[in-house]
């Protein structure tokens, strides 16, 4: 897949603005590393305070935009920060379910092509309840 030159500027010009304001904006956060400091030094411990927090920024302010210019070119509608919706049909959820029992107890194997159309032809039977997704870091009950 080639990206279109339009792509490639709104990349560059996402990463610019990112690693600018992170140059102009960084303030390295005091810490009392007497280990690391004594095993790396405090030039590179430095460097890795920098690097961390570059990571950190990028996971905030460079994948999300990154991928909204990525999938204009493929989409009619491409927005960030969109929430998903918290309605199921009970008959969606319970093939859902199966789906992750089944690769849970190894008695199948990944298919997403098939679980998408399994999932889509339920999609509207039974009632539609109430289901919020699991948060960062929290996992979703089975039942």
């Amino acid at each position: 897949m080639a990206l279109a030159e339009s792509q490639i500027n709104d990349i560059e010009n996402v990463l610019r603005t990112a690693l600018r304001n992170k140059f102009l904006k960084y303030k390295p956060e005091p810490a009392a590393m007497p280990f690391h400091t004594r095993l790396l030094g405090k030039d590179r411990l430095a460097l890795y305070s920098f690097i961390h927090s570059l990571n950190t920024n990028f996971g905030t302010s460079v994948f999300e935009p990154v991928a909204v210019a990525l999938a204009k070119s493929n989409f009619a509608d491409a927005k960030a920060q969109m929430k998903a919706g918290d309605y199921i049909s009970e008959g969606a959820f319970q093939v859902i379910q199966n789906i992750m029992t089944d690769l849970t107890a190894a008695q199948g194997s990944p298919d997403k092509a098939s679980e998408i159309e399994r999932i889509r032809a339920t999609r509207r039977l039974g009632n539609f309840s109430r289901r919020k997704p699991p948060t960062t870091g929290e996992q979703q009950s089975g039942g």
